[in-house]
C-alpha cells in the first residue's frame, strides 16, 4: 500500500489528540466518499502527518489510529507483525501456556489492534469485531491467526449495537461445540456462541487464584457466581463451604458442570442477588469470604450514577453477611466507573454499615488483556480485595 492510493483525511486541529478515537466532530468531512472501514493518511490542519488509521464517515468515532509512522502503511504485513508480538507477549513473556489455555490473544487498542478482540478457549478461537476497518481484513487476520494457532476453530462474532454503529455486516457461522479449558490446574467449560457468552471469563483467573488462597478454611459466598469460578477456586484450595447465587438459571447448569469436573461441592442457588442475602441475612447466615462480581452495569456516561447506587446497594447488602475481619473481593467491570469513584463507593458503604474497610489490594484483569497507557477506558475491572471489620 503506497502513499499515492491511500485517502488523506484532514484534522480541524493543528494535532494529533493523545487518543487512538478521533471524533468525528474534530475531523474535516473528506469530499470523496469513502466507505467504512477504509485506510486512510491522517493530516493535521496544516498538512502535517499525524498517523494512518480507518476511517468511518458513519460512525461516532470517525478515525481509529493504529499508528504514527508514516513509514508505516495497514496492510497484510502490518497486521501479520502486530498479531505476531501479542502472540508472543503472551506465550514467551507471560508464558500463558503453563497455567492453561484459555486467554485473551488480542485486547484491541491494548496491541494496537483497535477494533479487534480475539479470546482464546482450548483450540477455538473468538474474534470479535468492533470496527468495521478490522472487519475488512478480516481474511487476513483469519489466515494469521491460524498461522499460529494450527488447527483451531475460528469463530467471529460482532455484537448487533457495534455492526449498526459501524456500518457492517457480520454474519456469524455455527457456534463451535463447547470445550473444555484449563486454568492453573483446574477445569472449566466454554461455549462460545451459545447464549452467555463464553461462559467463561479469562480476565479475572489471577483474581480468582487470589481469592482461593485468601479464602482457605473460610465460608464462602459467591454473588453473580456466573460459571462458578471463584467457589470452585476456593474449594479446590480448602475453603470449608460454598454457596453460589447468580440468576441466570441457564449459566448455573454449566457452573454444576463444572464443580463437577473439578470434584468440588459447592451449593449453586438461582436468585435475585438483594432477595437471597435479605432472606440470608435474616436467618442468620454469616460467611468469612465474599465475592461480588456482577455484570457491566451500563454503557451510557448519562447512567454512571445510577450505576454507582447500585454499586453501593449492592455491597451495602453484603457487608450485612460478612463475619468481622470477614474478607470481600468486590468488582466492577464498567469500564466508564473508574477506579476512585468505585473505591468512594466502598468508603461510603463502610460508613454506612459502621464497618471499617481496609483495601489490601486493587486489581485488574490479567496481563494478556494489556492496556495502552493512551488509552485509560481499557482498564475496565476493578478487583478490590478487602478486609472489613
Amino acid at each position: 500500500m503506497t502513499h499515492i492510493d491511500t485517502p488523506t483525511i484532514t484534522l480541524k486541529t493543528e494535532r494529533l489528540p493523545g487518543h487512538p478515537w478521533i471524533w468525528s466532530a474534530q475531523v474535516r468531512k473528506p469530499e470523496q466518499h469513502l466507505p467504512p472501514g477504509t485506510v486512510v493518511r491522517i493530516v493535521d490542519a496544516r498538512g502535517r502527518f499525524v498517523g494512518h488509521g480507518f476511517w468511518n464517515g458513519h460512525a461516532r468515532v470517525a478515525l481509529r489510529v493504529l499508528t504514527t509512522d508514516e513509514a508505516v502503511h495497514i496492510n497484510a504485513d502490518f497486521i501479520a507483525a502486530r498479531i505476531a508480538r501479542a502472540v508472543a507477549l503472551r506465550r514467551d513473556v507471560l508464558k500463558l501456556d503453563e497455567i492453561g489455555n484459555a486467554w485473551r490473544v488480542i485486547n484491541s487498542e491494548g496491541d494496537g489492534l483497535s477494533g479487534l478482540v480475539v479470546d482464546r478457549y482450548a483450540d477455538t478461537l473468538v474474534l470479535e469485531y468492533f470496527a468495521a476497518g478490522m472487519w475488512r481484513l478480516r481474511e487476513v487476520i483469519e489466515a494469521v491467526l491460524r498461522e499460529h494457532f494450527p488447527g483451531a476453530t475460528l469463530y467471529a462474532f460482532a455484537e448487533q449495537h457495534v455492526q449498526k454503529q459501524e456500518s457492517f455486516d457480520c454474519h456469524s457461522s455455527e457456534a463451535p461445540a463447547p470445550v473444555r479449558v484449563t486454568e492453573h490446574g483446574l477445569t472449566f467449560h466454554a461455549a462460545p456462541g451459545a447464549g452467555h457468552k463464553t461462559g467463561f471469563f479469562a480476565d479475572q483467573r489471577d483474581n480468582r487464584r487470589r481469592f482461593a488462597e485468601l479464602a482457605r478454611g473460610r465460608r464462602v459466598l459467591d454473588l453473580c457466581c456466573n460459571s462458578g469460578g471463584f467457589a470452585i477456586h476456593a474449594m479446590a484450595a480448602g475453603a470449608r463451604e460454598a454457596i453460589a447465587v447468580d440468576a441466570d438459571t441457564g449459566i448455573l447448569d454449566i457452573a454444576r458442570a463444572n464443580a463437577e469436573a473439578n470434584n468440588v461441592d459447592v451449593r449453586f442457588e438461582a436468585a435475585d442477588l438483594f432477595d437471597w442475602l435479605r432472606a440470608a441475612i435474616d436467618r442468620g447466615e454469616r460467611f468469612e469470604a465474599i465475592v461480588l462480581d456482577p455484570p457491566k452495569l451500563t454503557r451510557d456516561r448519562r447512567r454512571v450514577t445510577q450505576a454507582l447506587k447500585k454499586y453501593f446497594a449492592m455491597n451495602r447488602t453484603a457487608l450485612d453477611a460478612l463475619t468481622s475481619d470477614g474478607l470481600l473481593l468486590t468488582c466492577s467491570c464498567t469500564g466508564l466507573v473508574g477506579a476512585d469513584d468505585f473505591l468512594d463507593t466502598l468508603r461510603r458503604v463502610g460508613l454506612s454499615a459502621a464497618r471499617d474497610v481496609q483495601v489490601l489490594d486493587l486489581r485488574g484483569a490479567g496481563a494478556d488483556h494489556p492496556v495502552a497507557a493512551n488509552v485509560p477506558e481499557g482498564r475496565y475491572l476493578k478487583a478490590a480485595f478487602c478486609r472489613v471489620s
